[in-house]
């Protein structure tokens, strides 16, 4: 296994697991980091990653530790399905019967927060999937990693869930290092949550899906808007600050859309309004998806929010005021619908697929856990789940590649031509 992928431990594991369905993780097993190989042999010094799932060996006593669950950033679908997960797990599978909720993101986790831990009983957490949003609250904004290990010390938490995206796992790294410093043994293990799907080493993230099947009902209504006039078109904003996934995956899922503008790729206004009067000179009609991080070069945002984000510009708002000005200038009569769901799809329940997938994140968190693993991610890589250490998840953002298979098929399906 190689260096930068090596998970962290606290310890030896000195406790044999109560977990009774048979099945172990074997140790001297890993997951391949990159499955394309050369047809002349596979190259030598292959990257392997740790294979997630229960060990017949623990760290933890079960009996005697305690659990925190965090839930930060925006809200995603399948929040409440990982907070369930990991609460029925550590107590029906390893028999822990303290598993505490921070309210309202990292500002639970200090003193000065002024709310009391939820305690997640399997009362408590029976049937909050079937709900959006996460029964614990979230936030945004810096803690002090100090002020939080405080906090988890005074509270006797030997293990924490940190649930959110990118600027999530990187608190969490800076307060795993904390942990480290004092010498702590206190696990941090992070379930990757992102709406945009735009973190690094995984297959996808939760809700990720969820947004993708939730985006059809609005492009079909934006579809069905631009035919009913002439010259109509219809723009949808999905999510996607900095990746384009969302946009990408359900303009695929579709098929009726005509043009996807995601971050990734540069356009110009010129080419956009070029592209609109040859198609609805041919068709009378258009329908354009943009991802709400594109062409943040024409409308650039205001400072950063409360987590150090980048306030973007709204390119919804802008695309729909442009396009009516440049082509009312050309003589090209034209009416744009624009429809932003983004808050109905990002409070909505997760649905069957992001379900199965949000139970397996909590599972497999957990178990890491209580096998001492610490300062590391759970994620989905070729169809494996495995741990990413906080370090090489938080290095860069996912994103989507021009010149992939992926792309490329985003292209064939919407015919669209380069707008640069």
């Amino acid at each position: 296994m190689s260096n930068e992928f090596r998970i962290d431990r606290l310890g030896e594991c000195g406790f044999d697991s109560p977990v009774s369905t048979g099945w172990f993780v074997d140790e001297r097993q890993g997951v391949i980091l990159d499955p394309l190989l050369p047809f002349d042999g596979s190259p030598a010094g292959m990257t392997l990653l740790e294979q997630a799932g229960p060990r017949n060996r623990l760290f933890f006593k079960p009996e005697e530790t305690s659990a925190a669950i965090v839930t930060c950033g925006g809200l995603c679908p399948g929040l409440n399905d990982v907070i369930r997960a990991i609460a029925v797990v550590m107590w029906y599978r390893y028999g822990v019967s303290r598993v505490l909720g921070a309210r309202y993101g990292y500002a639970g986790l200090t003193e000065a927060g002024g709310q009391a831990p939820l305690n997640l009983t399997p009362e408590i957490v029976d049937d909050i999937h079937q709900h959006g949003g996460t029964i614990l609250g979230t936030s945004r904004g810096d803690q002090d990693p100090a002020e939080m290990v405080d906090w988890l010390t005074a509270n006797n938490i030997n293990i924490l869930f940190t649930v959110g995206g990118d600027g999530t796992q990187r608190g969490a790294l800076a307060l795993s290092q904390e942990v480290a410093r004092r010498g702590l043994p206190i696990s941090v293990v992070g379930i990757p949550k992102t709406i945009d799907n735009d973190l690094s080493y995984t297959d996808r993230t939760f809700g990720f899906e969820t947004a993708v099947a939730m985006s059809q009902p609005p492009i079909d209504a934006a579809h069905m808007e631009a035919k009913a006039i002439n010259n109509g078109i219809g723009l949808v904003k999905l999510m996607g600050r900095e990746s384009g996934f969302v946009a990408a995956s359900a303009s695929l899922a579709s098929s009726d859309v005509n043009l996807v503008i995601v971050p990734e790729v540069p356009f110009t206004i010129d080419a956009l309004i070029a592209f609109l009067k040859e198609r609805l000179s041919r068709k009378s009609h258009a329908v354009i998806v943009v991802a709400e991080g594109a062409g943040q070069d024409l409308v650039p945002g205001d400072g950063v929010d409360a987590s150090g984000n980048r306030k973007f510009g709204d390119i919804g708002p802008f695309l729909k005021q442009t396009i009516m000005e440049r082509l009312a200038k050309e003589n090209v009569p034209a009416k744009v619908k624009y429809i932003d769901p983004s808050y109905t799809i990002r409070s909505a329940p997760a649905d069957a697929d992001d379900s199965v997938f949000c139970f397996q994140l909590g599972e497999n968190a957990v178990h890491a856990a209580m096998a001492g693993r610490t300062s590391m991610l759970v994620s989905q890589l070729n169809g494996h789940f495995v741990h990413i250490p906080l370090t090489k998840a938080v290095e860069t953002r996912k994103k989507i590649n021009p010149a992939s298979a992926f792309w490329q098929s985003v292209l064939d399906n919407t015919g669209q031509p380069s707008l640069t």
